[in-house]
């Protein structure tokens, strides 16, 4: 397995790709080949699972308690919460309907799905609650800009975040700007969602650019693998792609091998430059 990890507090050290679960839980006749790609990612040390309880409404936290049955402690577990729970008694409810619908006690990282209309401090006393109760190990936040990040870090207690999860590819680089680097210079991991372009700003062409297919076809890779490769070849950063079948795992796990030149990067640098100035943070 590669080397290519990343580092959460208190020396919790996960693999630089994960398994993410967006849409899953969907359709009932998907519901084994999803659980059959999440163990076969676990198995290749794909061990980050990110889920929600939005996602499905609740229908993805069921295909992956079923997938982490006997595997529970090999998974560094992450899930979501929606902003309209993220506070008080309804964030306790939401957190235990999470870790039923997980067949778990306690989820690793639980996250603000996106900002909404509860105080920060309220999502910040929310998390501080559900750590002393055990049923979560760190918390952090999802799709929030730098401006936000500053406001949670000028909440008591907002420091202790562990992560920003955010919508991040080759095509949409916005966060290096600003968010990114506060995020490094904090030794906040930044989790990027959607890392093979399924959204965003450019993501048209983008598996079909001839750069990117000429720098697969030098690592006898295929155009995903090096999308791949591009987002955890920045520091901190950890790519959670779907985990839509075993053979797609297989080939996201196969990803973390491949190391892209300084040449390289330059060249995708060069097809797909990042803004100069600030954009407005992409989210789905």
């Amino acid at each position: 397995m590669s080397e290519k990890t990343v580092t959460f507090a208190e020396h919790i050290t996960v693999p630089a790709i994960g398994q993410g679960t967006w849409y899953m839980g969907e359709n009932a006749g998907q519901r084994q080949t999803e659980v059959a790609a999440l163990r076969a990612g676990i198995e290749r040390g794909l061990t980050l699972i990110d889920t929600a309880e939005m996602y499905a409404e609740g229908g993805a936290e069921e295909v992956v308690g079923e997938a982490i049955k006997g595997l529970r402690e090999k998974v560094f577990l992450v899930s979501k919460v929606y902003p309209w729970n993220a506070g008080g008694e309804k964030g306790i409810a939401a957190c235990d309907a999470s870790l039923r619908r997980l067949g778990t006690d306690h989820i690793d990282l639980y996250l603000l799905h996106w900002r909404g209309n509860i105080p920060l401090e309220e999502t910040v006393a929310l998390m501080e609650k559900l750590q002393q109760q055990g049923k979560i190990g760190r918390w952090g936040v999802s799709n929030l800009d730098h401006e936000d990040m500053q406001a949670l870090w000028g909440v008591d207690g907002g420091s202790a975040c562990a992560t920003n999860q955010v919508l991040y590819h080759l095509a949409s680089r916005g966060i290096e700007y600003d968010l990114l680097p506060w995020c490094q210079k904090q030794r906040i991991p930044v989790m990027a969602y959607c890392p093979l372009a399924q959204a965003g700003r450019l993501r048209s062409g983008l598996m079909n650019h001839p750069v990117v297919n000429e720098i697969a076809r030098q690592h006898r890779a295929s155009a995903a693998q090096i999308l791949l490769a591009w987002v955890i070849s920045h520091q901190g950063v950890i790519a959670i792609p779907k985990a839509s079948s075993v053979e797609h795992v297989k080939e996201n796990a196969d990803a973390l091998e491949i190391t892209l030149s300084g040449e390289a990067l330059a060249a995708l640098d060069s097809a797909f430059p990042a803004p100069g100035g600030k954009t407005r943070l992409d989210v789905v």
